[in-house]
């Protein structure tokens, strides 16, 4: 904490960091859900259009499916080296992985290595998520004051639906 800093500025910014980066990594899982039927039709075309809705609401769940081995994974990254530092390797990333999707080819360009691919990433967003959602929920919590945990947790639970 900075000297000129007071407590509750410390506790605001440390709220709204981990607040904010919650707010960053739901998103991503909202876009992909959004715009799940122009996904299915890129990279699940070799079928019929239900049967491609359904595959690209798969690799939608895959991200799901993964997030309690992210909590595992990088919560114990978290309590090694830091969760500072953790937060920021989780938004990385959840970034990168978001960003390899939008450069991924198509079906019709590769073929079944195409949804392959976005399983792969749409994996590691669900880890990235899961250490991130665990591991902001921890440094809040470390940081709140006696007596206002509940609270002051609360935050990232609530800025998740804002993503």
């Amino acid at each position: 904490m900075a000297a000129s800093e007071t407590p509750v500025q410390s506790h605001r910014k440390v709220i709204i960091a981990s607040s904010l980066g919650t707010v960053f990594e739901w998103y991503d899982f909202y876009l992909y859900g959004l715009l799940a039927t122009i996904i299915s039709a890129q990279f699940f075309s070799g079928v019929n259009d239900t049967t491609a809705f359904i595959l690209a609401l798969g690799a939608f769940a895959a991200g799901f499916a993964v997030r309690p081995f992210g909590a595992l994974v990088f919560g114990r990254v978290g309590d090694l080296v830091g969760r500072k530092y953790t937060f920021l390797v989780t938004m990385g990333l959840m970034g990168v992985s978001t960003f390899a999707v939008g450069l991924l080819p198509s079906y019709a360009s590769i073929g079944v290595a195409a949804p392959l691919m976005l399983v792969g990433l749409r994996l590691l967003q669900g880890l990235a998520l899961g250490g991130e959602y665990g591991g902001a929920a921890i440094y809040v919590a470390e940081h709140a004051p006696e007596g206002k945990r509940g609270l002051y947790t609360s935050f990232i639970q609530t800025t998740a639906t804002l993503g």
